[in-house]
């Protein structure tokens, strides 16, 4: 699946099968980035910020498993990944069926460029088409431009999760947020 992005740019989403040296390689690159780990997940303090984490090719084999990744190419070069979990146990929302979202966009020259609002496009058309009734996701309250992004997409605030990560010293909100696919 792709789709000509902003500056016509060839934005595809190809789906993972299978893992390899190369992408755990990239995945840990991307999930250990001072420059985008904060948004990545969620930590208690300034330490387990810091704290590098590594996967394995096991690691996401088991990963594949429960999730559905798609790696994210702009013009044949692989700037991020999707991933999508069914009936999370920590959707906030526990409608049957419901999506929980995962993105990264894990290389700098594809951030600001269009390129997560055409991947979630491309997505939300695979899983409509599967029958998911719903999206939901998390975004750390600090995040105002993964905010933009979201509400410009059509997702909504269904609620918050007080105190839920630590960046910039201070505790931030998980914002959970929806969008109907149905």
């Amino acid at each position: 699946m792709s789709r000509k992005g902003m500056g016509m740019m060839a934005i595809s989403l190809v789906p993972l099968k299978k893992a390899s040296d190369a992408i755990v390689a990239t995945f840990n690159r991307w999930n250990n980035d001072p420059a985008i780990v904060h948004l990545i997940r969620p930590v208690r303090s300034a330490e387990e910020l810091a704290a590098e984490h590594h996967m394995t090719i096991e690691d996401l084999t088991d990963r594949l498993l429960t999730h559905d990744i798609f790696l994210i190419y702009a013009d044949d070069m692989l700037v991020g990944e999707v991933n999508v979990i069914y009936d999370a146990p920590h959707l906030y929302d526990n409608e049957r069926g419901s999506a929980w979202l995962g993105l990264v966009i894990g290389e700098l020259n594809g951030r600001g460029r269009g390129i997560g609002t055409m991947a979630l496009l491309l997505l939300e058309e695979r899983l409509r088409a599967q029958g998911v009734p719903r999206i939901e996701l998390g975004v750390f309250g600090f995040n105002e431009a993964a905010q933009r992004l979201y509400r410009k997409v059509g997702y909504t605030e269904i609620a918050r999760i007080e105190s839920f990560t630590y960046w910039n010293g201070q505790f931030w909100p998980d914002i959970r947020m929806e969008k109907r696919l149905d």
